[in-house]
This record gives structure tokens, sequence and C-alpha cells, in this order.
């Protein structure tokens, strides 16, 4: 009797020429300018601090995926050392290096490899890492040393960040170049404008990422915060001072838009990261923490699966 069932493989059946690695590593390369200016400024605590969390994170995933998951490790496909770099680009550079490894055992055992690894998560890896080493050290967490000490790691001068500035001195708020150029305390990643939209611009020009996310989270960002600057400037900062401080541009950027823990089509997208945008601006103007961008992309992860659920595009043919 001759066979006439039809078998389909799963989508996607055009080949466009991407692979996860090919993305992976092209987001490595959009992350190298924001490297290179941690390491301009922060020296040996950068260094120390990005090769602990990036040789942690692959060390923790080769282990699980041999010894728990039984299988053979991924670690070139650059996710483990996207996370890797992400984590630390959220750290201060003077963070004890094992205060590092929990934060890298966190992120890739509880963040992605709990979920069942890469393509699995519901959570931004690196972020998880984040937030529990802010909830479990919060003192450590929030130790920033101050830029030009390239040979201090655990010794150097700290102080705050512009963030708390703006709500206890903002007559000692660093002007927009050092905000731009870096020359400011706070995370690695994080302290540049320049090059983290250096990045940005490289991934919209490989169609690496689009820039729904990115805009649509820095916009609502700016009409919430712009609104309450102008009704009391003595009391909010303005917009600008909201975009190029703290981890606002870093988690636009690069972690809000993670293939796997945002929404699939645009219209998700404009969604999720409007929400991403209110959270943030409201935990920075009215909560206890002065960044939010953090908890709010995680927030906003989880709800990643209802929105695209309800948030679908058309099927071919259909009205």
């Amino acid at each position: 009797m001759e066979n006439n069932n039809l078998y389909i493989s799963p989508s996607p059946h055009i080949h466009s020429g991407d692979s996860i690695s090919k993305n992976m590593y092209g987001v490595l390369i959009a992350l190298v300018p924001a490297l290179l200016v941690s390491l301009f400024f922060f020296g040996l605590g950068a260094l120390v601090v990005t090769l602990t969390s990036v040789g942690a994170c692959l060390l923790f995933e080769f282990l699980i995926q041999r010894f728990l998951f039984k299988k053979e490790p991924t670690l070139w496909d650059g996710s483990a050392l996207i996370t890797g770099l992400l984590l630390a680009f959220n750290l201060p550079s003077n963070l004890p290096v094992w205060i590092i490894l929990i934060g890298a055992a966190a992120a890739i055992g509880i963040g992605k490899m709990s979920f069942g690894g890469l393509g699995n998560n519901i959570f931004n890896p690196a972020l998880v890492g984040r937030v529990f080493l802010l909830i479990s050290f919060p003192a450590q967490m929030t130790t920033w040393p101050k830029p030009g000490q390239l040979l201090s790691y655990l010794d150097g001068e700290t102080g705050p960040t512009v963030l708390s500035l703006i709500h206890w001195d903002r007559e000692a708020v660093p002007s927009v170049t050092q905000m731009l150029t870096g020359e400011m305390g706070g995370s690695l990643g994080e302290v540049s404008a320049i090059a983290l939209l250096v990045g940005l611009l490289y991934m919209l020009y490989k169609k690496i990422i689009t820039w729904h996310i990115p805009v649509y989270v820095i916009g609502t960002v700016v009409v919430i915060t712009g609104s309450m600057h102008a009704i009391n400037p003595q009391a909010y900062a303005d917009p600008l001072t909201h975009i190029l401080s703290g981890g606002l541009l870093l988690g636009a950027i690069f972690m809000a838009t993670d293939y796997v823990t945002s929404p699939l089509t645009k219209k998700g997208m404009i969604i999720y990261a409007i929400g991403i945008g209110v959270l943030t601006s409201v935990i920075r103007l009215f909560g206890a923490y002065p960044e939010g961008m953090s908890f709010a992309i995680l927030i906003m992860n989880a709800f990643t699966p209802l929105i695209n659920s309800y948030v679908k595009p058309k099927h071919f043919g259909g009205n």
C-alpha cells in the first residue's frame, strides 16, 4: 500500500543563515566597547570581576550539562559567555570572588539550567544572578568604587552612584559628558552611554535585534520621568539623567532584548517594553531601591508567555 502521508518538519522552513552561535557572538562583539570602557576606568577590579564571572558561568554550565543532564556540553554556542559577561556588567568592580561565584551559580543553575537550558528559561539568567546577589549581599552589591583607581580591587575608594545622588545631593551629579563617557560610579557595564549605544547600533546593523524594545523602554521612561520633572523639578531629576545613569541603557539594549525571555511579535515587544519602562520609572521615583531596571525586566519576563499567547500574528490567509 502506497504511503501518502505528508511529513512536515518544525518551522522555520526557510533557512535565513542565522544560528544561535552567530547571533550570540554578535552580541558579544557589541559588548566589547562597554568592556573596554570598564577596563579603562576600573582597571584591575574590572578584569578580576569579568574573568571570574565568565569563567564561573562556563564552568557551572559544563558541570551541570555533563554530570546532571548527562549530555554533551554546549559551551561554545556563546550563551554562557554572554551570561557571564552580562552578570559581570551588573556587578561593582570590587566584589569579592566568592560572591561572584555564588552569583554565577545562581545565574546558570537557577536562571538557566533549572528550566532545562538555553531556550527554556523564562527569566534572563544574568539578571537572576544579579538580583540574587543584591538580595543576599546588599552591602557589597551597593558599594561602588570611584573610577580611575586602576590598580585597586578590594581596597579602593568608594562613592555613590548617580541614581543615589539625585535623591540626596543633586549638586554632586556628574556632568552629561562624564555620564556619556563612563567617568562615574556604578556597575561595570552601565557607566558609559556612548559604549552601549555603539553596541546598539552594531546589533541593529547586523539585524541581531530590532529597535522596538530599546526605543519603547527608553521612550516610556522619558515620558514618565519627564512628566514628574516638569511637575516638580526640585524633587525629580530630568529624563536625560535617568537615561544616562544606572542600568537603563544596559538593560534596554542587551537584557530586555534577550530572544528567549522577550515576546515574539513586534506588538508584543512594544507591550513588554512599555511595561519595563513603567516599572523602572515607578521603582526609581517612588521605590526603596534607586535602580529598578533589573526588577522590571524580570517581572516582564514572567509576563512574556502571557503576552505571546494573547498577541499573535495573523496566520496565512486569516482575517
